[in-house]
């Protein structure tokens, strides 16, 4: 039977591991230290460490169609949103008047 999020949605996927015994050691320790139950450490952890890695990719693969356009975007002049051009025409509020 699958298991519930608290935002609801339902756990279906098994990652089977092993792990030495001071890897496991440290594992259990830092989720005692968090306060946190064994598995939401381990997949919060994992998480974690998968969006830095994809964010520190460094080479992106585009066909020539792509390529083109990403350069077209990055060629052309900025473009200000109407909202923040007219946040930015007011004075801060955090500055003294």
């Amino acid at each position: 039977m699958a298991q519930q999020t608290q935002e609801g949605h339902s756990k279906t996927a098994r990652f089977h591991v092993r792990a030495t015994s001071k890897q496991a050691a440290l594992i259990r320790a830092g989720a005692t230290r968090r306060g946190a139950k064994l598995t939401d450490y381990i997949l919060d952890s994992l998480c974690a460490q998968a969006e830095m890695d994809i964010a520190d990719q460094s080479q992106f693969v585009l066909s020539d169609e792509k390529w083109d356009g990403f350069v077209r975007a990055l060629d052309a002049p900025p473009q200000i949103p109407a909202g923040l051009k007219r946040l930015f025409s007011h004075p801060s509020l955090a500055e003294p008047r």
